[in-house]
């Protein structure tokens, strides 16, 4: 582990390869596990207010689940995460031709109807941030499901840190982003 500002970054998101691919996975990391996506404070009003914009790419099962739980839920911990269809699949899976599932809130970003790409958590997927009181710490969450896209990931040498460029700067900045890319060389 090394540490960047206020952050202890595991050496694994830079030392590990990984590159998500959809047609193996089919999107699995949206659809199993039991709980929804972790969501920052600030997200809970996003999440609000694009609703109606999103709302038109759900499908009704997410609708439905969005409407009888919100669109944001606190669990019995007090973690903030987005909704799921019958404790199962985010409530925000929608599925492509190919049965793969993807987010509407992404969707509604591609079409340009919202200017939010999707919670940050998602965004930053496979790295996980988990906030302490001075500082944050920025892990690798190694899944079964990703095997394919950590062998797709060495197969064209995408370490983990470029292959969530955008995210990171989206949750760290871009100083932070330079910093990181510097200490990735020495390692």
């Amino acid at each position: 582990m090394f540490q960047l500002g206020k952050t202890i970054v595991s050496d694994d998101i830079v030392k590990k390869d990984f590159l998500c691919n959809l047609s193996a996975c089919k999107g699995a990391c949206c659809i199993d596990g039991d709980a929804g996506a972790p969501l920052e404070k600030d997200e809970i009003n996003i999440l609000e207010d694009i609703y109606p914009k999103v709302k038109p790419f759900l499908r009704q099962k997410g609708i439905d689940a969005i409407e009888a739980q919100g669109t944001s839920i606190s669990t019995e911990e007090g973690e903030l995460e987005t909704p799921l269809i019958n404790n199962a699949e985010c409530a925000y899976v929608i599925y492509d031709e190919n049965d793969v599932a993807l987010c509407a809130i992404e969707e509604a970003y591609n079409q340009g109807e919202i200017s939010w790409k999707k919670p940050v958590s998602c965004h930053l997927y496979p790295i996980r941030v988990t906030d302490y009181s001075e500082f944050s710490a920025v892990n690798y969450h190694k899944w079964q499901i990703c095997d394919d896209a950590c062998t797709l990931g060495e197969e064209l040498k995408v370490p983990i840190y470029k292959f969530v460029k955008e995210a990171l700067i989206r949750k760290f900045g871009e100083d932070w982003y330079l910093e990181l890319e510097k200490v990735a060389k020495t390692l």
